[in-house]
């Protein structure tokens, strides 16, 4: 089939263009990362060392390496000391501002029944039509 009718040919030139454009673009936002660490969702049960080497310091970086496994289990509360984004913000601090008092009338309502509710639950439980 021929080329459709109204579009020009690729311009080499413009393509290139876009190219250096974009390779630029990722030249300057790329990020080199030296430090490696366990991804924390996976989970790894056993460290084991090359089978032809000689670990002398296994029994060092064996307990470092379960500290990271189980820091990276922790809710971000036990992790941080302050919240580290915007959505952490809500509910970080959960310890009450006032003590809680039962007693109190004015912070708890509790249910209360009448004759009327009373005799619409009981309606509702039979699940009968109430109005004929």
């Amino acid at each position: 089939m021929a080329a459709a009718k109204g579009k020009e040919p690729l311009n080499m030139v413009h393509q290139n263009a876009i190219l250096c454009e974009t390779t630029s673009k990722e030249h300057r936002h790329q990020k080199l990362y030296t430090q490696f660490c366990i991804n924390p969702y996976t989970k790894i049960h056993s460290l084991t060392g090359k089978p032809m080497s000689v670990h002398t310091a296994v029994d060092e970086e064996e307990p470092n390496f379960l500290k990271g496994i189980h820091r990276s289990r922790l809710e971000p509360m036990k992790k941080y000391s302050h919240p580290q984004t915007e959505s952490q913000e809500i509910g970080w601090n959960t310890t009450p501002l006032i003590d809680s008092d039962r007693t109190d009338r004015r912070l708890n309502s509790y249910r209360k029944n009448t004759e009327l509710t009373n005799y619409m639950e009981a309606a509702w439980r039979l699940n009968e039509p109430i109005f004929p």
